[in-house]
This record gives structure tokens, C-alpha cells and sequence, in this order.
């Protein structure tokens, strides 16, 4: 619906997760939008978003209804395609870079080597040769070129002073270690399009991304959610999607045979490294996750926090293939019913809270078993189609003031 009878002030804040992450908010999001009754995803007060979730918040604030950003991730008839081959392409300038250094790093290591051989180790002598290992393998400016692109049409703006609504893209200053929020006050010139490949940049495979004199690496090395950024820009309800929590493999043999779309192994260590990392990384965040959750509740106790995330017998989202499009599409739908399930399931602790901000649950809806994403986004919700007609208005506003200049 777009016409709202709420006052509250709300905020949605999306974690990070890489494309698989970014692909599951998009499912969760276009489930929401259409069971919440009273919500405008694309007219929300204030948005944050970390990692691959920064990618999302920065479309969504921009007027991308969640519908709209189904069809872009999973749809190839889509005008405006998000490819995650995109992330793939080598940083052959960071290659090429750090090439150039070996020989010098190489002759002082051996000079120091030489100068003292009885006292200076090998090892130690040459470990200045590591000064040349690239600091990332993919080079992450494709996401930075989609997102000029996108945001240059369609009334959209890659400007943070020039949205309607308050956007904050959480990133890690490198030589400090401290987050910092683009959008607030200090960090607003910042391109979006910058912001967000700064937020993503996942230390060893995106090279730190340069703004000013800083660099900056993936929002999440500090928070996994940032929530508490729209909690203290003063949002009555936030509304979080946490799309990586930890596997477990027991839970999931439990299942009935016909919820398991996706075979897991009995034991993680069998699909090998990637696996063991996936899983150690998704465990710390998570648990980091769940600690500032509790911090929320005691420091913030007036505001209301929703959190959405996967149940831990999920073998979809662990093992889901996001670069073939069968992959995404699968995974979009399977966020997009996971959501509708959990919303029903909780109905009674969730209905209380949104009422108190003037959503409602449409039940209706969520006992429709008959709805899917693949319907859903041939037919964009209402909220989109207005989204669309005010970007249209935006673009003709602007030109009737350049004509009346």
C-alpha cells in the first residue's frame, strides 16, 4: 500500500553477505513489502546498510522497490541486469602495481640478507618481499560503475544530500580501524556509488578502496549490522535483514525429505576449505550479531528492533551457487518464502510491534500459498508502480525548473 497512517519514524538496516547476502535481502524485502500493510520500502526515514547490504539500501533508498531489484538480480529480460560476474574481474592494476616493487623489495632483502648471514635469517631477511602480495584478487569497480549508471536515470541520485531520505553506508577506516557512516554529516560528498564499493570491499579479495586520503575496507570487519547508526538518528522501528548465520548440519538431517531442496554434507569439513571459512565466518559475525542485539534492546529500550534472518538448517543458503542464474533465481525465492513463513510464524509477536507504528500484517496475504517471487515480480506491487510515477514527476519537476530558469 502507499498511503500511510504511520508517524513513527522508521529505518531499515541490511547487514552484509556478499552476493548471496544481497540476493537473499532482495527476497526478504519483496516478502515484507507485500505483507506489511502501511510500508513504503522505497519511502522509508532512514536506511543503513554494510557490505553487500549497502548495495541494497543505496537501490531501495533510491526508489527501487524491492520488486523492482527481483526482477534486475533474477530476471534476464530485465533492462537493467546485475550481473555478480561483475565481482569477478582481476585488480590487474593492483597486479601490475605491486609487480613493480619486487625487484627493489627483492635486492634490499637480499643486501640485508648478505650484510650479516650468520645473524639474519633467511626467512626474516625476505619477508619484506610480502610488501608485494596484491591486497586484493577481484578489483571491485564494476559495482561502483553499475550503481553510476543506475543512479544517473529514473529521477535517482548518486548523491546522499540529494535523497529524501537519510542513507548510511557503514565502511572500516583501514588505518584506524574505526566505522565510518558515509551519509552523516562530514561523509556526505562522498559518490554513493563509492560508499557502497567501500562498504563491500572484503579484505583480500577487493583491494581497500581510496576516498580522500583514507582507505577503507568492508563495513562489517567492525558491526555486522549497524543498526544502532538509525537508532540514534532516532528511528522508532527498525526493521534489520541478517542474511548469514552458521550451518548446522544436524538440524538439517532433521528435516523432512521434501524441504531439502539443497543435499548437505553430514560433516563441513567434507566440502573443503571454502566451506570450513564460510562457515568460521558466518559463526563470528553471527555471534557478534546476536551480542549487539541484546545492547540494543537495553540501550535503546523506548525503540523497537525486527530481525529477519535464515533458520541454521538452511543447506539453501549455505550451498546455493549465486553466479549461475538458476542460483539467484532459486535463492530469491527461497528468501522470498522463508520471509512469508517467518512473518506467519511470529504473527503474534510481530503484529503488536508494527501496529504500534501503524503497520499492519496482512494475514491474507501470507495464508496465500498460491504467491511466489517469480509471480510477484511479473506484477510489481503498488508501492513500486508509485515509486516509478514519483521518479517520473522528480524528472519532469526538474525540467520544468530548467525551463522556467
Amino acid at each position: 500500500m502507499v498511503a500511510s497512517t504511520r508517524c513513527s519514524k522508521v529505518g531499515l538496516a541490511l547487514a552484509g553477505g556478499g552476493p548471496v547476502g544481497g540476493i537473499y535481502e532482495v527476497g526478504a524485502l519483496t516478502a515484507l513489502a507485500e505483507a506489511l500493510e502501511g510500508a513504503d520500502f522505497s519511502a522509508f526515514d532512514i536506511y543503513v546498510g554494510v557490505s553487500s547490504g549497502a548495495f541494497i539500501a543505496a537501490a531501495v533508498a533510491n526508489g527501487l522497490g524491492p520488486a523492482t531489484l527481483a526482477r534486475m538480480l533474477v530476471d534476464n529480460d530485465s533492462n537493467e541486469v546485475f550481473d555478480t560476474e561483475m565481482l569477478l574481474h582481476p585488480a590487474l592494476g593492483e597486479y601490475f602495481r605491486r609487480a613493480l616493487s619486487v625487484p627493489v623489495l627483492f635486492w634490499s632483502s637480499l643486501r640485508q640478507y648478505l650484510s650479516d648471514p650468520w645473524h639474519v635469517g633467511f626467512v626474516e631477511a625476505f619477508q619484506g618481499l610480502s610488501h608485494a602480495l596484491p591486497t586484493g584478487i577481484f578489483n571491485g569497480v564494476g559495482i561502483d560503475r553499475l550503481l553510476r549508471n543506475l543512479f544517473s536515470t529514473g529521477g535517482r541520485s548518486n548523491d546522499f544530500r540529494q535523497l529524501r531520505h537519510r542513507l548510511f553506508l557503514v565502511a572500516t577506516d583501514l588505518d584506524t580501524g574505526e566505522s565510518v557512516a558515509f551519509g552523516s554529516e562530514g561523509h556526505d560528498d562522498v559518490p554513493i556509488s563509492v560508499a557502497v564499493q567501500a562498504s563491500a570491499a572484503l579484505p583480500g579479495l577487493f583491494p581497500p578502496v581510496r576516498i580522500g586520503e583514507r582507505y577503507f575496507v568492508d563495513g562489517a570487519l567492525i558491526k555486522t549490522l549497524h543498526a544502532s547508526v538509525a537508532l540514534h538518528e532516532g528511528a522508532d522501528l527498525v526493521i534489520c535483514i541478517n542474511p548469514l548465520v552458521p550451518f548446522d548440519s544436524r538440524l538439517a538431517a532433521k528435516r523432512a525429505p521434501h524441504e531439502k531442496a539443497t543435499p548437505a554434507p553430514e560433516h563441513l569439513v567434507d566440502g573443503g576449505l571454502p566451506v570450513v571459512l564460510a562457515q568460521t565466518f558466518r559463526a563470528i559475525i553471527h555471534s557478534r550479531m546476536r551480542t549487539g542485539m541484546e545492547r540494543y534492546r537495553l540501550e535503546f529500550a523506548g525503540q523497537d528492533v525486527v530481525l529477519f534472518e535464515p533458520t541454521r538448517d538452511d543447506a539453501d543458503m549455505f550451498f546455493t551457487n549465486v553466479f549461475s542464474y538458476r542460483g539467484r533465481s532459486r535463492l530469491c525465492e527461497h528468501a522470498y518464502q522463508r520471509t512469508r513463513h517467518d512473518l506467519y510464524r511470529r504473527r503474534h509477536e510481530l503484529g503488536p510491534i508494527f501496529a504500534r507504528h501503524g503497520l499492519h500484517l496482512n494475514l491474507g496475504v501470507l495464508k496465500d500459498h498460491t504467491r511466489s517471487l517469480l509471480s510477484h515480480k511479473r506484477r510489481p506491487d503498488l508501492a513500486t508502480s508509485a515509486s516509478a510515477l514519483d521518479s517520473s514527476l522528480r524528472e519532469l519537476e526538474v525540467w520544468l525548473q530548467a525551463q522556467n530558469g
